[in-house]
């Protein structure tokens, strides 16, 4: 398992990408047990009301989240583009400059 997180603004998100071997999370929505690579992650956007407060720089919003996003992969290198690509767009969402994310990759036991 490898948790994947993007950092800007003073805040972070991170998801899992399950690796070949191991069990990805079960629900509805979860891609075909049969890909070797699975990488799971909520997506967030801004609302106007209601949502979780959250700063980012100087900035307090109010962000709502959507249920985790399961995507299937055959190939470990695509899984972390797609996690990294994925990421970066949550924090684009929100006005955030894709190049100001930061993306590090931790192992389960890093990270603990």
């Amino acid at each position: 398992m490898l948790l994947i997180r993007g950092q800007a603004g003073g805040t972070a998100l991170t998801g899992t990408l399950y690796e070949r071997g191991e069990r990805a999370p079960t629900y509805r929505g979860a891609p075909d047990e049969g890909a070797p690579y699975t990488w799971v992650c909520d997506g967030f956007y801004e609302v106007e009301s209601g949502g979780q407060v959250q700063r980012i720089d100087d900035r307090e919003l109010r962000i709502a989240f959507e249920e985790p996003l399961p995507r299937g992969f055959e190939t470990k290198e695509r899984a972390i583009e797609a996690a990294e690509d994925h990421l970066r767009t949550q924090f684009a969402r929100l006005g955030v400059p894709e190049a100001d994310v930061e993306i590090e990759r931790l192992t389960a036991e890093e990270a603990e």
